[in-house]
């Protein structure tokens, strides 16, 4: 059973449990919608024994390789007994580590998002950092930097300074990062926070400012991607919902992401509309976005914003989630999702639909 990316396979018995949990968590869905189940066979053991903090976002390249980003905030007492882990652990598609980096000297600890981009190169975006870095596939070259480590847009340039939304290379929290692949230019969400900026800045491929936009109504804009036809979709994460945007800013129209509270009075669970991916057929017709509020994933259809199918619950178990926070699809359709306080990463295979 695969409790979190520290663990390997466990004894017979526990498989046992693993695949009778998934089996009971299976995704709800209409007809014809994708189904997924719980993959007990992609975590392995950490070599050097490794010891990983929450789990930021995650992305997956073009050779499926996982690229899973390490907060490394683990308890003294497990250090006791372990070392932290990379900030960086990149996993091959069975599970494998096979390879680490990052110098968190030059980086920021609370890793958010990343995001490979056409030439294979990848992007990191912390909140709160003041920056957004581009990489060399292998981490081994910082290409380039878009704003300044520490130094932030607000009024005081400080972290807890009141946010200014300044249309310039210059961020509080930056949230996601999408490179559109016809013209190079990056897009970054910078609103991790409720009390962060909420704008959606555009950059073209050399870092310089283009244009922005900020999304009225929005408390957040805690993550941002692009389509295969160009349009932007935004997560209004508080209020669950996700806006549809063209390149230059208007908005399209507005998709529900619905979250109820199983128990009466309960307070917020962090967000209907936390991170969104796209299912891999060319028109991409699924979008997955993590429903923290109700600890499961929601399959919409892209076109309609219509809800037709979900999977997962909370719980510390397979096919379960705690804090679910970044989401990525393979070539193969197989879903990957990290979890910020069950630390660990899990994948879900596409077993039909």
């Amino acid at each position: 059973m695969k409790m979190n990316i520290l663990a390997g396979i466990g004894t017979c018995a526990t498989l046992a449990l693993a695949a009778a949990l998934a089996a009971s968590s299976a995704p709800r869905a209409q007809s014809g919608t994708p189904r997924y189940e719980f993959d007990a066979s992609w975590n392995k053991p950490f070599p050097n024994r490794w010891i990983n903090g929450g789990l930021g976002g995650l992305c997956v390249d073009a050779n499926d390789h996982v690229l899973v980003l390490n907060r490394q905030d683990a308890g003294r007492a497990e250090l006791s007994a372990g070392a932290m882990a990379p900030p960086m652990i990149e996993f091959d598609a069975a599970g494998n580590v096979v390879h680490s980096w990052g110098d968190p000297k030059v980086i920021d600890s609370r890793l958010h998002s990343c995001h490979y981009d056409k030439d294979g190169n990848v992007w990191i975006a912390s909140a709160p950092s003041g920056m957004v870095q581009k990489y060399s596939h292998d981490g081994g070259k910082l290409l380039l930097t878009i704003g300044k480590k520490g130094v932030y847009d607000t009024a005081d340039g400080t972290e807890k300074g009141k946010p200014l939304n300044s249309p310039a290379a210059a961020f509080h929290m930056p949230s996601s990062i999408f490179v559109d692949r016809g013209n190079g230019d990056v897009y970054i969400a910078d609103g991790e926070s409720d009390t962060s900026n909420s704008k959606i800045a555009v950059f073209d491929a050399s870092g310089k400012f283009v244009r922005q936009w900020i999304p009225q109504g929005y408390k957040s804009v805690h993550c941002m991607t692009m389509a295969n036809d160009g349009v932007v979709y935004v997560c209004n994460r508080r209020n669950g919902k996700i806006g549809v945007f063209d390149k230059m800013g208007m908005l399209a129209r507005t998709y529900d992401v619905p979250s109820t509270p199983v128990t009466a009075g309960a307070a917020d669970g962090g967000g209907a509309a936390v991170a969104i991916d796209f299912s891999r057929d060319r028109e991409q017709r699924y979008m997955f976005v993590i429903n923290q509020n109700n600890s499961r994933i929601e399959i919409l259809e892209r076109a309609s914003g219509k809800v037709v199918g979900n999977f997962g619950r909370p719980g510390p178990y397979p096919g379960e989630f705690n804090q679910a926070h970044g989401i990525a699809i393979d070539s193969q359709g197989s879903i990957y999702v990290n979890e910020n306080r069950g630390r660990r990463t899990q994948k879900f295979k596409l077993v039909g639909g």
